[in-house]
């Protein structure tokens, strides 16, 4: 596996960007409808909404790379605990398996930074 290392850092940009750009089709299902969704009609999945559809383009772009992915975190502990756990006590069971994954995933990007190929490297902001 060491012969992957040289490509740890276009993967890493690679997972953010994938990631980013699934959020933010996540959130444009609530907004606009798109990609099979329906629009939200109760405040606080408007509110989620806005937040996955704002956190997944910054993360695509990777600007503000660790502040949107901890907003983005905390959202998908939220939705995991407010929608899923109910339900069950695991994921499996209760469908919020993408829920915790993407919480745990904006958790790692957040305490790890963009990677390369982000606007924040062009800001100064270099971790």
């Amino acid at each position: 596996m060491r012969a992957l290392e040289r490509f740890a850092g276009p993967l890493h940009a690679l997972l953010r960007i994938a990631a980013g750009f699934l959020f933010f089709c996540h959130g444009a299902q609530k907004l606009f409808g798109l990609f099979g969704g329906k629009v939200a009609t109760q405040t606080l999945y408007q509110v989620a909404g806005v937040i996955e559809t704002a956190t997944g383009a910054l993360l695509v772009l990777g600007l503000l790379t660790s502040w949107a992915a901890f907003l983005a975190s905390g959202t998908m502990a939220v939705a995991y605990f407010y929608a899923h756990a109910p339900r069950a006590f695991w994921p499996i069971e209760n469908r919020g398996e993408l829920a915790a994954l993407y919480a745990f995933l904006f958790l790692y990007l957040a305490a790890r930074g963009p990677g390369p190929f982000a606007l924040d490297r062009l800001r100064g902001r270099r971790r």
